[in-house]
C-alpha cells in the first residue's frame, strides 16, 4: 500500500468500513424503473441494445406500483428516489401519469433521458406531476454527440431541452457525458461550452465492453486518454467553476477522493435496485449479464431485497482471475458489478489502466 499516502490510506480503510456495514444493512435508497424499452435514437454504446420498436411491451403503470405499494409496507418511501429510464422514458405516452403516481405515494421521482422530447411543454407536465431530479445525456459538441447517439438532431434537442431545464430554479439536474477517442481531445473546451450554457453539475464515464459498446473500438479510451480525463476532471474540481465528476464505477487508485465527492463503492444490490422492463429485479441497470435476483410477476419484491442479493452483498467470490493477487483488493472488491460478465470475470479494470499508463 506504499502508493497511498497516510492520509488517503485512512481513507480508503474508513470508507471500507463503511461500505461493510452498508451491505450489512441493506437500506434502499434509489430504484430504477426501466420502463420501456423503446428509444427514438441510435446510441452506439447502448447497454440494453433497445430499438425503436421493442419487442419487450412497457411494463404497465399498475404492475410498478404494486412493487411501489410492497416498499411502503416496510420503509418511507420519502427515503427512496425513484429513476424512470429505459430506453427513452419520454416514449411512454403516460410518463407524467407514472410520475403523479410515484410522488402521490411518496417517493421522490427522477428521471434519465437523451432529451430528443424534452420540451418546454413536456418538461412543465413533468414538474406539475412531481419531477424532482433529472438527468440529460451530451457526449461532445453538436458532430461527435450525433455520431454517437445516431440522430442528426440529437445535438440541438438536447441543448433545447438544457435550456428548458434552467428556467426551473427548484429542480435538481446534471448533463452525463460519454467521453471517448473523438472527444478526449477537447474536454476542456466543451468544459467551457457547459458552463456558458449554466450546467450546474456534469458526470463523465467511459465506455465499458458490453452491448453494442463491444463492437465500438473507437468508443474505447486508451490507458493514456483515461489518465488525462482523470487529471482533467481533479483540474476542474479544483478550479470549482462547474460541479464535475467522474461516474460511480470502478476504483481509481490515487484519483479516489479526487474526481468524485465520495470513494469509490458500487451500491448496485446494496442500496441500489432496479426492476427491469419485463419485471427482472436486479442491482443497477447498467449491469447486463444475469444476475437478476427474482422478477416481480413471481416474488414479492420486499423479499427478494431482504433475502437475496448475496452476490452483491458479499463480493468474496470476486477475488478470481487477476483480482486474486491484487494489492487493492482490499478497497476495491472486485470492483463495479456491472464490470462482471455473467461467469463472474472482469470484464475492464480501470485501477490496472491508469498503473498501465505511460504517462
Amino acid at each position: 500500500m506504499s502508493e497511498f499516502s497516510l492520509y488517503k490510506r485512512l481513507s480508503l480503510e474508513l470508507n471500507r468500513a463503511v461500505l461493510s456495514l452498508r451491505a450489512d444493512e441493506h437500506h434502499l435508497h434509489q430504484l430504477f424503473w426501466e420502463c420501456t424499452l423503446r428509444c427514438n435514437i441510435n446510441c452506439r454504446h447502448c447497454g440494453s441494445d433497445c430499438r425503436v420498436v421493442s419487442q419487450q411491451k412497457d411494463m404497465p403503470l399498475e404492475d410498478f406500483a404494486k412493487v411501489l405499494d410492497d416498499i411502503r409496507l416496510h420503509v418511507s418511501p420519502y427515503d427512496i428516489m425513484v429513476i424512470t429510464t429505459g430506453g427513452e422514458p419520454l416514449m411512454r405516452g403516460d410518463i407524467a401519469e407514472c410520475g403523479r403516481a410515484i410522488t402521490m405515494r411518496g417517493f421522490i421521482w427522477g428521471m434519465v433521458t437523451n432529451g430528443m422530447l424534452l420540451s418546454e411543454e413536456k418538461l412543465e407536465e413533468l414538474v406539475k406531476s412531481g419531477l424532482r431530479s433529472i438527468a440529460i445525456s451530451l457526449d461532445g459538441f453538436r458532430d461527435d454527440h450525433n455520431w454517437m447517439r445516431g440522430h442528426s438532431e440529437s445535438f440541438d434537442r438536447a441543448t433545447n431541452a438544457i435550456e428548458a431545464l434552467k428556467q426551473h430554479k427548484g429542480l435538481t439536474w446534471d448533463v452525463i457525458s460519454c467521453v471517448n477517442k473523438r472527444t478526449i481531445g477537447y474536454l476542456p473546451e466543451f468544459c467551457d461550452f457547459l458552463i456558458k450554457k449554466g450546467v450546474p453539475k456534469w458526470r463523465l464515464f467511459s465506455v465499458f465492453p458490453s452491448g453494442r459498446a463491444v463492437n465500438e473500438p473507437e468508443l474505447r479510451l486508451s490507458n493514456e486518454d483515461f489518465v488525462k480525463m482523470m487529471d482533467f476532471i481533479k483540474l476542474t474540481r479544483l478550479e470549482g467553476k462547474i460541479d464535475v465528476s467522474y461516474a460511480c464505477d470502478g476504483f481509481l487508485g490515487n484519483y479516489e477522493g479526487e474526481v468524485r465527492s465520495r470513494y469509490f463503492n458500487c451500491s448496485s444490490g446494496v442500496n441500489v435496485a432496479s426492476i427491469r422492463a419485463d419485471g427482472a429485479i436486479s442491482g443497477c441497470l447498467s449491469i447486463r449479464s444475469d444476475y437478476n435476483q427474482g422478477n416481480i410477476y413471481a416474488d414479492s419484491f420486499w423479499e427478494v431485497w431482504e433475502k437475496r442479493f448475496e452476490k452483491f452483498r458479499n463480493r468474496k467470490w470476486m477475488r478470481t482471475g487477476e483480482c486474486r493477487e491484487c494489492k487493492v483488493w482490499r478497497f476495491c472488491q472486485g470492483n463495479g458489478m456491472h464490470l462482471r460478465d455473467g461467469n463472474g470475470n472482469l470484464q475492464m479494470c480501470q485501477y490496472k489502466m491508469i498503473k498501465g499508463a505511460n504517462v
